[in-house]
């Protein structure tokens, strides 16, 4: 089957197979046997249209079809969007609570655990004399920062991958437009 020009595919090979080139973002002169590749996809990918056009680069990309579905972002042919990293900020994090429980029974256990109450040993190790209830008290700015690094870094945002060559076809059949 030959292909049309234009025509994307996938190849596990490590090279360009004749009558294709890596998808790699090169910059081709439209004079040099490229003419035709030009007319289909002229300057979507960059270049300066008068003398040179450039491929598409799908070099660590997921193609995607483009236009508009239902309640999705439109997609223009040549868009790029998205990043191999992401860098979270604390405005990122949904406001939530940690709930503390606690008794002015004796505990029941040492360890802490899932269901377990804070509450005071049975066995005195410091007696200050005070055997009232806790009081609910607002904790403390310091108490309640955010833990962790001072500045946020990007981590990766990669979904599992198998990396192969995208490739265009150059030389072949003239899509019709049908």
């Amino acid at each position: 089957m030959e292909a049309y020009i234009g025509e994307i595919r996938m190849f596990a090979g490590n090279y360009a197979p004749l009558g294709w080139k890596f998808c790699n973002g090169e910059l081709l002169n439209i004079a040099s046997d490229y003419e035709v590749l030009f007319s289909l996809i002229g300057t979507t990918y960059g270049g300066d249209g008068r003398s040179n056009f450039r491929l598409p680069d799908l070099r660590l990309r997921v193609p995607i079809g483009a236009g508009q579905a239902p309640g999705a972002t439109q997609r223009l042919i040549g868009q790029q969007v998205g990043s191999d990293t992401v860098t979270l900020q604390p405005s990122d994090v949904p406001g939530h609570l940690h709930t503390i429980n606690a008794s002015t029974a004796d505990a029941t256990t040492p360890t802490p655990g899932p269901g377990v109450t804070l509450a005071k040993t049975s066995s005195v190790f410091y007696d200050s004399g005070v055997r009232s209830a806790p009081t609910k008290a607002a904790l403390a700015a310091p108490a309640i920062a955010p833990a962790g690094n001072a500045q946020p870094t990007a981590h990766p945002n990669v979904m599992p991958t198998a990396s192969m060559n995208y490739i265009i076809c150059v030389s072949g059949l003239y899509p019709s437009q049908g």
